[in-house]
Parts: C-alpha cells; sequence; structure tokens
C-alpha cells in the first residue's frame, strides 16, 4: 500500500507496468475519528457475526493491517472484556506477481500466538482493491493449520477486483477510478491519521 506521505507532486511511481505521476491529493475521506468509528463498528460487528470471542484470532497484514488488527482487540477487549489474540502475517512469499517485485523481496515478520486450527481467523487490512493481497494472506493462514473459519475485516474496499474476493466487514464502501490511488495513513506508522484519494495523470 501506498503511503500519502511517501508521494509527491510530479513523483513517478509504476501501476502495473504504466508509469504514473502523482499530481495531488483529491480528497480526504475518513479522519482520525471518523476511522476511529469505523473499526468501533467492525469490531462490534465481528463479535455479533461470531457469537461471542471464542476461538477467534485477529491476524493483520503488514504493514497497515496489523496496527489496525491490534486496535479491534483492544476495542473487543473494552466491551466484552476479553483479549483476543492478534497476530500479525507477512504475504511477500505469497504473492503471484512476486517475481516482478524484486529479487530479493523483503520479508517481514509472521507471527501468530495461537494454533490457528479450528480457530475463527479474521484477516485484517486497510484497503481491499484487485484481492490479490487477500488472497495471498488466505494462503499464508492455511499454511499455518487449519482454521473453521477465515473472515476479511478492511477499513476501504474501493472495488476493482480480479478475484472472487469479498470482504465480511468493511469500514467504507469507496467507488473509485482504476488510476486514483487510496492512501491509508495510521498513527502508529505515519504522522498522520485519515485516508485520502490521490489523483495521477
Amino acid at each position: 500500500m501506498l503511503l500519502a506521505r511517501e508521494l509527491r507532486e510530479g513523483e513517478a511511481f509504476f501501476v502495473g507496468k504504466e508509469v504514473c505521476y502523482i499530481i495531488k491529493e483529491k480528497a480526504r475521506i475518513l479522519d482520525q475519528e471518523q476511522i476511529r468509528r469505523a473499526l468501533t463498528r467492525i469490531s462490534h460487528e465481528i463479535v455479533e457475526s461470531n457469537r461471542g470471542t471464542d476461538r477467534l484470532v485477529l491476524v493483520g497484514i503488514h504493514t497497515r493491517g496489523v496496527p489496525l488488527a491490534q486496535r479491534l482487540a483492544e476495542m473487543i477487549k473494552e466491551f466484552e472484556g476479553v483479549e483476543v489474540p492478534v497476530g500479525m502475517l507477512d504475504i511477500s512469499l505469497y504473492r503471484d506477481d512476486l517475481s516482478s517485485v524484486a529479487e530479493q523481496p523483503v520479508v517481514n515478520q509472521t507471527t501468530v500466538p495461537v494454533s490457528v486450527e479450528k480457530k475463527i481467523v479474521v484477516l485484517v487490512d486497510d484497503v481491499l482493491f484487485t484481492g490479490r493481497t487477500a488472497r495471498a494472506g488466505l494462503d499464508a493462514i492455511m499454511d499455518l493449520g487449519r482454521p473453521e473459519r477465515i473472515q476479511l475485516a478492511v477499513l476501504i474496499d474501493r472495488g476493482h477486483r480480479e478475484l472472487p474476493i469479498r470482504a465480511d466487514y468493511v469500514g467504507k464502501n469507496l467507488p473509485t477510478s482504476i488510476r486514483e490511488i487510496v492512501a491509508v495513513q495510521l498513527r502508529e506508522i505515519d504522522k498522520d491519521e485519515c485516508v485520502v484519494i490521490l489523483e495521477d495523470k
């Protein structure tokens, strides 16, 4: 996921094989309070959908899925009084474009504190786009064991799916054009806390 603070006006980046150039921030979609409200709603939906927290495990996909999963766990603890296990998942080696990304991809840590066998695993990510990151996440989880169920929670669903992947929990559905960039910034990683749309030429 691209960071808004990493992208400067006129800076080049690649979308597939095309070179694009950032022009400006087109719109600010969510601010800090709106992100908090969206995550609060998702946390309640997760508990309600699964009839409690029994066998529930939250697993954040690097990078921004990890702090989002941690926040959801904190919110669930506030209203349920239960600490839900939180893991972090690196999907670098499960990407279907691995050969075109880098000769030696940077691999982050995968840490899931409990066995996923017969658990309800909720994968957490910031943006659902083509579905390829979620697909890689599913493969990575299945290599850890055989959960009873795998669900997907995302802060933003921007559409343009290339695979039959659907999120179970969505903070905001955001219609976008294919050439727009949806950038999520979180205080744990970035200086700001917001969701913005950047446009390119």
